[in-house]
């Protein structure tokens, strides 16, 4: 029997805040303001990504580009797949989950949509145990569930996901909401 959505929020929960315990233990001086679980379109496991402030100003000055280029781009980042020995147990769930262009449409979308789900309450999860911070330390990061390439749904979690004082910056420079 493949597992349940509960089994994998509680695999991702585990394994995600495990992964981001680390990345904030090894990079203990960085001030992180952007945390984030993406996966392809084929919603396979999840991968990590972060960015802090000084990873942005140093891969700026490397690249030599404007910060802006870069802040919000999950690949660019030097701890995009940070953590992978905690999430590679994840990924053969959500693999014994089967692929979804072996489903019909409709079953397709609906496993991807209970994957994203799943992933959206692990953060959630970890959100609500102060991993990200509390009070006015939580309101300056931006966590993330995202399907790459983007797509509208990953605005509609980020929003559900954090306060409205974390997204000021992000709704002006990230954000694709559609104005429609």
């Amino acid at each position: 029997m493949p597992p349940t959505e509960s089994d994998l929020a509680d695999a991702v929960h585990r394994a995600a805040g495990a992964a981001f315990r680390e990345l904030f233990r090894d990079h203990a001086g960085h001030r992180f303001y952007y945390c984030t679980l993406v996966t392809p379109g084929e919603a396979y496991g999840p991968a990590l990504s972060a960015w802090s402030e000084q990873a942005l100003a140093e891969q700026a000055a490397r690249h030599g580009c404007p910060p802006l280029d870069l802040k919000w781009s999950y690949a660019d980042s030097p701890f995009c797949c940070h953590g992978e020995e905690h999430l590679e147990p994840v990924r053969a769930l959500f693999a014994a989950c089967g692929e979804l262009f072996d489903l019909p449409d409709d079953e397709a979308e609906a496993e991807f949509d209970l994957r994203l789900r799943a992933m959206e309450t692990a953060v959630a999860r970890l959100d609500a145990e102060g991993l990200f911070g509390t009070g006015a330390d939580r309101h300056r990061v931006v966590v993330a569930v995202e399907v790459v390439p983007p797509d509208t749904g990953n605005d509609e979690r980020a929003l559900r996901l954090n306060p409205p004082e974390a997204l000021a910056d992000w709704l002006e420079e990230a954000a694709v909401l559609d104005d429609a």
